[in-house]
């Protein structure tokens, strides 16, 4: 089992994985629509957009809990 110090790493990157996933499928899907390498293309495009996501997640995250905090009566 992982450490629950982790989590501050571990949540970003699990969320990235589903949400890269879903948007690169969709954009895949609408850009080139449904051919016989659909499902090449889409893990290449999983791939890269993961690759962007998960370190931009790092540096989203902190300044949306401190938006979401000037927002809210917290």
């Amino acid at each position: 089992m992982i450490p629950a110090r982790y989590g501050a790493l571990l949540f970003p990157l699990v969320m990235t994985f589903f949400m890269a996933g879903v948007v690169s499928a969709l954009l895949t899907l609408v850009n080139l629509g449904l051919r016989s390498d659909f499902l090449l293309l889409w893990l290449a495009n999983w791939a890269l957009a993961w690759s962007f996501a998960y370190p931009a997640a790092l540096l989203a995250i902190p300044a949306a809990r401190r938006i979401v905090g000037w927002l809210t009566a917290g």
